[in-house]
């Protein structure tokens, strides 16, 4: 996987949210993206950076990372639970 792969994942994902928001008509669409891309992001980080005591983590690849950003802290949950019970 080349390094620039996430990076562009994560700016293209914060431009569909900012286009999703918009159209929505809320007050501060940029604002909105911006926190929940990066509450998808802490909770991916978390998960991985508490590994070392849970014995559990997600690998970062760019479907985990496209997962965090579009779906958040329930998506972080899902794929825990994905990991945690083997269910793949």
């Amino acid at each position: 996987m080349k390094i620039y792969f996430i990076p562009i994942t994560v700016l293209i994902s914060f431009i569909v949210f900012i286009v999703i928001q918009k159209l929505s008509k809320n007050k501060s669409p940029i604002k909105r993206a911006f926190v929940s891309l990066l509450s998808g992001l802490a909770a991916l980080v978390t998960v991985n950076a508490l590994s070392v005591f849970t014995g559990v983590y997600i690998p970062v690849s760019i479907l985990s990372v496209i997962i965090s950003i579009v779906l958040g802290i329930p998506g972080v949950t899902s794929m825990l639970c994905i990991n945690l019970f083997n269910l793949i």
